[in-house]
C-alpha cells in the first residue's frame, strides 16, 4: 500500500471511523469522575533525572496547584522501533501498533486515561531525541484516536540552539491530531548541559509554571464538554493530483 493511502487511512481511523475493539479502545469508553483530569507527562530523555526531567517537574509542580492529576513517564534508555509502514496496526483490530517492546502502547494505554499531554525532549542536533519521536510517530499513527482534541505542549531543552527547531517540530505532530497547543509566556525551552542546571535557568522554569498554569486553565475550561463534530471526512491531495 503506497504510503499516501495508509496515511488516510490512518487519519480516518483517528477522527472515530475505526472500529474500537481492543482492550485500548476499551478504555474510553470508561466513566471518568466528573471534572477530574490528568495530564500525561512524557520524559523524552534517556536520562531519568536530567534537565529534561527538571523542565517536566517544574510543569507537574505548578499543575498540582491547580488540583490536575499527573504523571510523568520516561522512555527509558532502551532501544525504540521507528514506523516501517507495515500497516500492520490497520489489520490488528485497533490493538495498537504492532511492535510490543518498547514504550508505545503503553504511553497509548496511559493516554486513553488522560486528558492532555506534555512532551519534553532534550534537543539533539537542532531536532528532538530521536527515541521519542519515534514514539509519538507510531503512537499518533497507531492510536490517533486517543489523543485527539487533548491539549498539547512541547518543552524542549538545550545547552545552546536548536530548541525552536524542535518544538516546531513536536507542534506539527500535535497539530495534524486536532489538538489545541497549550502557550506559555515564552517558547517552551530551558536552558541547561550538565545535570540539573536547567534549575538555574530562572525565566525557563517560569516559563514551565506559566505553561502548567495555562494547561489547567484550558483544562478547566473545557471541562467535561463533547469535543468538536466534524461534518467533512479528511480530504488528502498533493502537488500532482
Amino acid at each position: 500500500m503506497v504510503r499516501r493511502t495508509f496515511l488516510k487511512n490512518a487519519a480516518l481511523a483517528a477522527v472515530g471511523t475505526a472500529a474500537l475493539s481492543s482492550p485500548v479502545s476499551a478504555m474510553l469508553k470508561e466513566d471518568k469522575p466528573v471534572g477530574k483530569k490528568k495530564v500525561l507527562l512524557v520524559n523524552g530523555s534517556p536520562r531519568p533525572d536530567g534537565n529534561t526531567f527538571c523542565a517536566l517537574q517544574e510543569i507537574e509542580s505548578q499543575l498540582k496547584k491547580h488540583g490536575i492529576e499527573t504523571e510523568i513517564y520516561q522512555i527509558g534508555n532502551k532501544p525504540v522501533r521507528m514506523c516501517i509502514n507495515c500497516g500492520g496496526c490497520r489489520r490488528n483490530g485497533g490493538k495498537g501498533c504492532v511492535f510490543n517492546d518498547d514504550p508505545c502502547n503503553e504511553i497509548a494505554q496511559k493516554m486513553a486515561e488522560s486528558d492532555a499531554l506534555i512532551v519534553g525532549t532534550p534537543v539533539y542536533y537542532g531536532q528532538p531525541n530521536g527515541g521519542i519521536l519515534a514514539v509519538m510517530q507510531r503512537l499518533f499513527f497507531a492510536s490517533g484516536r486517543l489523543v485527539q482534541n487533548k491539549p498539547a505542549a512541547a518543552v524542549a531543552v538545550c545547552r545552546r540552539g536548536g530548541a525552536t527547531a524542535t518544538l516546531q517540530t513536536m507542534n506539527m505532530m500535535f497539530e495534524m491530531m486536532n489538538m489545541p497547543v497549550v502557550t506559555s509566556q515564552y517558547w517552551n525551552i530551558a536552558y541547561g548541559a550538565g545535570k540539573g542546571e536547567a534549575k538555574m535557568d530562572k525565566e525557563g522554569m517560569q516559563t514551565m509554571r506559566t505553561l502548567g498554569s495555562n494547561m489547567a486553565w484550558l483544562l478547566q475550561r473545557i471541562g467535561d464538554g463533547p469535543a468538536p463534530e466534524r461534518d467533512e471526512r479528511p480530504e488528502f491531495t498533493n502537488f500532482i493530483r
